[in-house]
């Protein structure tokens, strides 16, 4: 076989075939009118444009689809309200949560408020000396009151009696107070309260049976 023959075999196929992608791309090698011819080589610039002549398909682009169960946002034509920066999203009303402090409670005083000094005293406990004119005397104190006693008199009735029992007579003494004596204390003091001896002649005796108490 020729070589030449081969070749141009080769080069009417290729030719053929590029023809044909040509026309499928363009969509336009439709009958012209002047016979079926296709051009192969590069256009020429022409201002004016050229309308395909067959008929055209237009296929719509394809779409992202909304996934099932919900609404792409502004579907329906209206876009999504946003958070005013003002009013952010979920704040509580305007009602403030600090609380006012709350008053102090008032102390109340647990201390009883201060007394006076209040003595009050027991009968004697009457003791025998070795002296009949003499006799030793105990009273017992309690002070109830909120304030110490400062300062007092203890003045004693001394009475004689005869050898039949008779009283003859009753002399007083005095003594000081033992002080202080503290609030709500007690106390117990004795004293040796005598008389003259020449009152009191062999067979009587003396009784110191009276107490006063002055104090403050």
């Amino acid at each position: 076989m020729p070589r030449s023959t081969w070749t141009a075999g080769r080069r009417g196929a290729l030719l053929g075939a590029s023809a044909a992608v040509v026309c499928a791309t363009l969509t336009a090698c439709g009958d012209t009118g002047d016979g079926g011819y296709v051009a192969i080589g590069p256009p020429r610039p022409s201002t004016t444009a050229v309308r395909p002549t067959g008929s055209v398909t237009l296929v719509p682009l394809d779409t992202p689809t909304p996934s099932e169960g919900g609404k792409s946002p502004g579907a329906d034509g209206t876009s999504a309200p946003t958070p005013s920066a003002a009013s952010p999203t979920g704040a509580k009303s305007g009602r403030s949560n600090t609380r006012s402090p709350s008053p102090t409670p008032t102390a109340v005083p647990t201390t009883a408020p201060v007394t006076p000094a209040d003595l009050t005293w027991g009968d004697p406990a009457r003791k025998a000396t070795d002296h009949r004119w003499c006799e030793d005397v105990t009273l017992g104190f309690h002070n109830s009151g909120g304030t110490a006693v400062r300062s007092g008199t203890v003045t004693f009735g001394t009475h004689i009696i005869g050898a039949l029992g008779i009283d003859w007579a009753t002399i007083g003494s005095a003594e000081p107070l033992p002080v202080p004596i503290a609030a709500h204390a007690r106390e117990d003091h004795s004293w040796t309260v005598c008389v003259d001896a020449w009152r009191v002649p062999l067979g009587m005796h003396i009784e110191t049976r009276d107490v006063s108490v002055q104090w403050k």
